[in-house]
């Protein structure tokens, strides 16, 4: 599974708090690592993408 952040991203920083391991802050957009999640990580990457409070998190196939 592979994460995006869309436009509606404010730059909170909750995602890079909750699963840094995919997630990092780049400016006024946090940026998701292009790479597939899994495991445990990918539990992580769920939860930030819930937790969004613009929902600027996607997921990708």
């Amino acid at each position: 599974m592979r994460f995006a952040v869309n436009d509606k991203c404010i730059a909170c920083g909750l995602c890079e708090a909750v699963c840094p391991e995919v997630f990092s802050l780049d400016g006024d957009k946090a940026q998701a690592k292009q790479e597939d999640i899994t495991g445990s990580v990918k539990e992580g990457a769920l939860e930030a993408m819930h937790g969004c409070p613009v929902a600027a998190i996607e997921e990708k196939d």
